[in-house]
């Protein structure tokens, strides 16, 4: 009997499948370990980012935005000034918890939606995974708003934050629809009507103590314009 590497071929042969199996379950196991580590570097980074939009929240409800700096925010979060800035460009992008990551994901999102999806129930079901996320910070909403409110010079940013989220959405509703976001008027106009979902939705729950659902609330806000501008009493 021939030999393959010190093996009689027969025995190679007949040994093929086994060999073939293992080294699918060693590559499933470390297709499975990254994974998992991704996934363990993205809870961390996640709550790095909240340790310190917390920090900067909390210490600038004290002491006034004028008063706190980079430094304080990164030391109230036991992190390094660099890593603030791994994180938040600004100090006024860690006090309004502006992720610069977010707007990539929201359009990560979209993209990951079913193909046979219109582009409208894709949103929605993407805001509506948003809001769940987003009702769980409950203890974090009225700090912001305090904050927001006695330092009306975060509102610019926040308003250049909108303008930057709409157009990012647009490009991705423009992708996954064909259309371009530039001659067309479909990707700006969804993008826009859904940063009016979300804001009417925000506003109702927190106005309401946060006693209704944020992400029934915001399904109600599609199902009004579902219904229609002409279907609206007069």
């Amino acid at each position: 009997m021939r030999r393959l590497i010190g093996v009689p071929i027969g025995v190679a042969e007949a040994t093929r499948p086994a060999r073939r199996a293992k080294l699918h379950g060693l590559q499933e196991k470390a297709d499975h370990g990254r994974v998992t580590s991704s996934g363990l570097r993205e809870r961390k980074k996640a709550a790095t980012r909240s340790a310190l939009h917390e920090a900067a929240l909390r210490l600038v409800a004290e002491r006034g935005l004028d008063g706190v700096s980079v430094d304080d925010i990164a030391a109230r979060a036991d992190v390094s000034p660099r890593t603030f800035f791994n994180y938040f460009a600004t100090k006024d992008d860690a006090v309004l918890g502006l992720d610069p990551e977010g707007l990539r994901r929201t359009a990560q999102a979209l993209a990951d939606r079913p193909a046979d999806e219109s582009a409208v129930a894709a949103l929605r079901a993407v805001q509506r995974e948003q809001a769940g996320e987003m009702a769980r910070e409950t203890e974090l909403w009225p700090l912001r708003l305090q904050v927001i409110e006695a330092n009306p010079d975060l509102v610019g940013r926040l308003v250049t934050h909108f303008g930057e989220a709409d157009r990012a959405l647009a490009g991705a509703v423009a992708e996954r629809t064909g259309t371009d976001v530039d001659s067309d008027t479909l990707p700006t106009l969804l993008a826009l009507t859904s940063g009016a979902v979300m804001r009417t939705a925000l506003h109702r729950w927190l106005t309401g103590d946060f006693t209704d659902s944020l992400p029934r609330l915001v399904d109600e806000a599609w199902d009004v314009l579902a219904r229609g501008l002409a279907a609206l009493p007069h």
